[in-house]
C-alpha cells in the first residue's frame, strides 16, 4: 500500500497522542506526506512530558498549540486516523461525510499512569513506540534520506 500525501490524527486533547503521531509522520517521512493533528476538546497547551520524549528522537514539539477537529476539515486528508475510543465517532463521521480513509487506532494514554517521573517517561516513550510502528506498517518503512 502507497503512503497518501496527508494524513490527520485526532485524540481527545490533541496535547498528548495526536500530536506524537503527526511528529512522527514528519520525522519518518519529511514533505511527503503532510500531517497534522486535532483534539475532539482540545487542551491550552501540550503535555510537557510528550515534548520530552519525542526530543528523544528528534521531534520538536515545543510549539505545538493544540487546535480542534472543529477547526479542522478532515475531508481535505486521504487518511484520517482515531488514536482513541472517543474520537473514533468523529473519525467515523468524517469517512461517511467524504471519501477519506478512516482508521482506528485505539492507543493507550499515557497521562493515565501513576508512579515516578521516570516511570510515567517510560510511559509515553511506550506510547510514541507504539505509534511509530502503527505508522510504520500501515505507510511503510520511510525513504532513506542522504
Amino acid at each position: 500500500m502507497s503512503p497518501p500525501t496527508s494524513v490527520l490524527f485526532v485524540c481527545n486533547l490533541n496535547r498528548v497522542r495526536s500530536p506524537m503521531a503527526a511528529g512522527l509522520m514528519r520525522r519518518l517521512y519529511g514533505e511527503a506526506i503532510d500531517a497534522e493533528s486535532c483534539g475532539l476538546q482540545p487542551s491550552a497547551e501540550i503535555d510537557p512530558l510528550v515534548v520530552a520524549v519525542m526530543q528523544e528522537v528528534g521531534v520538536d514539539l515545543g510549539g505545538h498549540r493544540p487546535q480542534s477537529i472543529d477547526n479542522v476539515a478532515p475531508s481535505r486528508f486521504e487518511v484520517v486516523v482515531a488514536l482513541s475510543e472517543e474520537a473514533w465517532p468523529s473519525v467515523e463521521a468524517a469517512g461517511a461525510e467524504s471519501d477519506v480513509e478512516v482508521v482506528r487506532w485505539p492507543t493507550d494514554d499515557p497521562t493515565m499512569t501513576e508512579g515516578s517521573r521516570d516511570v510515567r517517561l517510560d510511559a509515553y516513550r511506550q506510547t510514541r513506540r507504539t505509534l511509530e510502528a502503527w505508522i510504520i506498517d500501515r505507510f511503510g518503512l520511510p525513504p532513506a534520506r542522504e
